[in-house]
């Protein structure tokens, strides 16, 4: 039976998690899996869609659920959306794993993302939702952590190898 993922990732959209996810995973020799993801395949619909068709408190149901499934049953690296923290029972879910939170400042977003129109929390004045949100979400991120790498001017290979060094994990 499974105990659960290797490795958690959290942190803001454009925070690298996808990619540096896909990265510790193989070099874990494990399997990755999104739960952004998980919810785009269940829906048939982008997020985005997802958002503007039925809101956020929707979206934010259907992401309790797809978290919660992904914890009990993914052994490998899992990357969660920016505002799977939210919710108290995710972060009750939470404690106690192995979870990394990939920090970045508002510059290196807009060069990650250009915080575009994709993103429906930062439609109108990016930057300033980004910060807001930031300030709502930084100490969640903390909060659910056991690491903390700070993403900005690192290469995805650095942010992996910083993160497998924290959790003090080997790749294969």
């Amino acid at each position: 039976m499974s105990t659960g993922p290797l490795i958690v990732l959290v942190g803001p959209m454009g925070s690298g998690k996808s990619t540096v996810g896909a990265l510790l995973a193989e070099r874990l020799g494990a399997p990755y899996r999104d739960t952004d993801a998980d919810i785009v395949a269940a829906q048939g619909r982008e997020i985005a869609d997802i958002f503007l068709d039925e809101g956020e408190e929707h979206f934010r149901a259907l992401e309790r659920a797809a978290v919660a499934a992904a914890l009990a049953e993914h052994p490998g690296v899992l990357a969660l959306g920016g505002g799977a923290v939210l919710d108290p029972g995710t972060r009750a879910l939470l404690a106690g794993r192995p979870v990394a939170y990939l920090s970045m400042d508002v510059e290196e977003a807009v060069r990650r993302v250009g915080l575009g129109a994709a993103r429906p929390l930062l439609a109108v004045n990016p930057r300033r939702q980004w910060r807001e949100l930031m300030d709502a979400r930084r100490h969640l991120y903390t909060e659910v952590a056991r690491v903390v790498v700070a993403t900005d001017e690192r290469t995805p290979d650095e942010v992996a190898q910083a993160i497998l060094d924290a959790l003090e994990l080997k790749d294969v």
